[in-house]
């Protein structure tokens, strides 16, 4: 297991519709001036519809309704692979920009789309793939004591960039505000649908985060992602009262 630091800013811009108007909002956190987040990852092999180009623990909110958000994503790999595993492009120093659009059409059900990019000296901007990831969630109105929600990411990309081309990744979301502290728990589970893993079934990633509102603009945070491996039920006889869930 390696751990390391990540930096991932994000950058919002909302179109209210049928105004047409852009309003823009930065969120800031405190930490590094105020402009970047620190992620505590767990590194495995493993199948990740995000991958390191999208990183982000889900909370149970959706987008209003008649509303689009755009949000932009860049991530810095600091320690990555410097030479070509499977065909690959090395992920050392690579810089990845995503571009996410998600519009909400009721209460309790919106739909976002991904456009992944790379950057490395010497491969210039690249295109990486696109995802569309559909997501509905229990309605405020229900008055539950936990918001849940369920997200459904389905994509390509391209096989330089992941021995996967296409995936899929079942998100539930489970999350918890108490005063400004909020507690968001995603146990993921991604599969591959083309490529060099697809015949492992189902991945099992948990992912959690903790959060604090210092102000209405200002949040400060922990989040954790791993990868416990393929989950496997009825291995063998011996394991058919349990869901087993091996380590690769």
């Amino acid at each position: 297991m390696r751990f390391c630091l990540s930096i991932n800013l994000v950058r919002y811009a909302e179109l209210i519709l049928p105004d047409v108007r852009f309003d823009f909002l930065l969120r800031f956190f405190p930490i590094l001036a105020a402009l970047t987040v620190f992620r505590v990852i767990s590194f495995v092999p493993a199948v990740h519809a995000q991958d390191n180009y999208e990183i982000q623990v889900y909370g149970y909110d959706t987008v209003e309704p008649g509303h689009t958000m755009v949000e932009l994503h860049s991530n810095f790999t600091f320690e990555g692979s410097k030479t070509s595993p499977h065909g690959m492009y090395p992920t050392n120093h690579q810089l990845h920009e995503t571009i996410e659009i998600t519009h909400g059409f009721t209460d309790w059900f919106e739909t976002g789309f991904y456009i992944f990019t790379s950057e490395h000296n010497g491969q210039g901007i690249d295109w990486v793939g696109d995802h569309i990831r559909p997501r509905v969630r229990i309605p405020p109105k229900w008055k539950w004591p936990v918001g849940l929600s369920l997200s459904n990411e389905i994509g390509y990309q391209r096989r330089q960039y992941s021995v996967d081309t296409w995936t899929w990744e079942m998100r539930p979301i489970i999350d918890k505000q108490a005063g400004r502290w909020c507690f968001s728990f995603n146990p993921t589970f991604d599969k591959s649908i083309h490529g060099l893993s697809e015949s492992q079934g189902f991945v099992f990633s948990p992912n959690v985060k903790v959060s604090y509102d210092f102000t209405k603009k200002i949040t400060g945070g922990f989040e954790y992602y791993g990868s416990v491996g393929p989950a496997t039920l009825l291995r063998s006889h011996r394991a058919a009262t349990a869901p087993v869930f091996s380590s690769h």
